[in-house]
């Protein structure tokens, strides 16, 4: 084989390979500590929804959802610099997110709820959820208020750390692995904690779900 021949082939082979989601967030990231302060909005744009999704159901206002969102992706620029690649830039930003928001709820007096206004879609996701909502069509007209105050009222007895879990994985659809590594946490406490929160959920939503 002639070495063009080789050279070809070599190349072909690597057009073929796929580039992984963290890859080309990574090359991105580069990009930005490099001075291209302009490609910092490539990942906004790709993660500005999924970040306020997590911290609109961990906080249940969207004004409060929108600010903390503004407050993550400026978080995030600010320390970028540091930002050295060991883990995705995916679970990164989710780090930063679950973490601002944490500290916005210590500080945060009154007490708010998790608010679903599409609740017969976005619950979709979790067993608990689906089991909520299992009734006639004419019985969740009339009970969708009510459920809606009663899971609004059991999700925020949970504790943050056992909130994030259930937001993450039932809402937002994470895996076990991926949460462990934004929670900085073992893949066994999150499915402990995720467990004890579904555990609460039920003992909390038993007269809905039997």
């Amino acid at each position: 084989m002639s070495i063009t021949g080789s050279v070809s082939k070599a190349f072909a082979h690597a057009e073929e390979v796929p580039v992984s989601e963290r890859d080309l967030d990574w090359s991105v990231v580069q990009r930005v500590q490099a001075g291209n302060v302009g490609a910092f909005d490539q990942l906004v744009q790709k993660y500005r929804e999924h970040i306020f999704s997590v911290i609109y159901n961990m906080t249940s206002n969207r004004e409060d959802a929108s600010d903390l969102t503004q407050e993550t992706f400026i978080k995030a620029f600010q320390a970028i610099a540091r930002f050295k690649g060991k883990s995705s830039f995916f679970t990164w930003i989710y780090r930063i997110a679950i973490n601002t928001t944490n500290t916005f709820l210590k500080k945060r007096s009154r007490r708010r709820y998790i608010s679903y206004e599409n609740i017969n879609e976005e619950v979709t996701t979790s067993e608990i959820f689906e089991r909520l909502t299992a009734k006639s069509r004419s019985e969740k007209g009339a009970l969708v208020h009510e459920l809606q105050e009663k899971l609004n009222d059991s999700l925020q007895k949970l504790s943050t750390k056992h909130r994030a879990v259930v937001v993450l994985h039932e809402i937002e659809g994470l895996s076990h692995s991926e949460i462990a590594e934004i929670t900085k946490t073992s893949v066994g406490t999150v499915r402990s904690r995720l467990h004890y929160a579904k555990q609460q959920l039920q003992s909390y939503l038993k007269d809905y779900i039997s």
